[in-house]
């Protein structure tokens, strides 16, 4: 598949660093507050590593899976299927 690993490697970064959202801030308040832009971009670089591996290991020990889970549970439209489906399979 064209593209496929280009893609796992964006999913990766795309959930770590939406699980250390805020972080970005601190990282912009810093370079703000210290006008030192060759720090700041390290600590991003480093910020942006972390977000990588945080992804890869959110994926790997199947947190993304029990995270949709727990959507689903309070996704209406999921409990009415998994309702008719329940009913179906005991008829």
């Amino acid at each position: 598949m064209r593209g496929y690993k280009f893609c796992l490697i964006k999913a990766y970064l795309d959930k770590g660093m939406g699980l250390t959202y805020y972080v970005k801030y601190l990282i912009a308040l810093f370079g703000i507050s210290s006008l030192d832009p060759k720090t700041t971009i390290i600590f991003a670089i480093i910020w942006m590593i972390f977000s990588f591996f945080l992804g890869y290991f959110w994926y790997k020990y199947h947190l993304a899976d029990a995270e949709n889970e727990v959507a689903n549970r309070f996704n209406p439209f999921v409990k009415e299927m998994r309702t008719k489906l329940k009913n179906k399979r005991f008829k």
